[in-house]
């Protein structure tokens, strides 16, 4: 009789346990994709590889095969960096000069905002790359590696936008160390693939440029940039109304 209680009671505290254990990797699993669903698509819209890709090929096309492929990879890998550095201690860093969080949102929140509607309202442009065809230009007279972090990566690809934006995505953290790791791994993750997908835009930019035509590149822009421009009046309205929110509860 007292075996079969402790069993029956042995087999409770194992349930609840492993009841705990899958609650806690539910809230794992859905912390970190909720993390990636909202990083992915906000880094892949203001980053805009397809026209990345475009302006790249125009800065090397006069490149061996071999040489543009490297500097394709560096670019992706530089990229991967600065997602990486501005995902993990961008929020750290504003904190440490004193910078809200609320006021990083709205800030951040305008600038992506602008850069939208000036890509939706003006020539084939990437929001990081406006002004700076001409640079990359007069860069490549040397070692064409020498571009691959400036200006193909900084500010061409991964420019103040991308910076912004990573940083509030970081600043969006969870405040619990466990769903701190959730959040960071599926931001990682989303930054991973988009590095990835720049890498292959960018060393398939001549087959890209010849497939597509003017039509279907701007098409692909003024889409990207309608995007993005609602991405950015979505955490501008989101901060503002936090804000709102605080104010009315003092």
């Amino acid at each position: 009789m007292v075996r079969e209680k402790g069993r029956s009671l042995l087999h409770g505290v194992d349930g609840g346990m492993e009841q705990t254990i899958g609650a806690d990797w539910g809230d794992f699993a859905r912390t970190a994709n909720d993390a990636f669903l909202l990083a992915f698509p906000s880094l892949f819209s203001i980053i805009n590889p397809i026209g990345g890709a475009l302006i790249f090929y125009g800065v090397t096309k006069d490149f061996a095969t071999a040489d543009r492929e490297k500097v394709a990879a560096l670019v992706g890998l530089y990229s991967l960096l600065i997602m990486f550095g501005a995902l993990w201690a961008g929020a750290y860093v504003l904190r440490f000069f004193g910078v809200s969080i609320d006021a990083l949102r709205i800030a951040g929140g305008t600038v992506i905002a602008l850069s939208g509607f000036q890509l939706l309202t003006s020539g084939d442009y990437h929001p990081d790359q406006k002004g700076h065809e001409h640079a990359g230009e007069q860069s490549g007279d040397g070692d064409p590696m020498q571009l691959a972090f400036f200006p193909l990566t900084l500010p061409f690809t991964t420019g103040p936008g991308t910076i912004a934006v990573a940083i509030t995505i970081g600043a969006e953290r969870p405040s619990t160390s466990v769903g701190l790791i959730a959040f960071f791994l599926g931001a990682s993750v989303a930054g991973v693939a988009n590095a990835a997908i720049i890498w292959i835009a960018y060393r398939f930019a001549d087959r890209l440029t010849e497939l597509m035509g003017a039509t279907a590149r701007t098409v692909i822009v003024r889409l990207t940039a309608f995007l993005l421009m609602c991405i950015g009046v979505q955490i501008l309205v989101t901060a503002i109304g936090d804000l709102v929110v605080r104010w009315r509860g003092v």
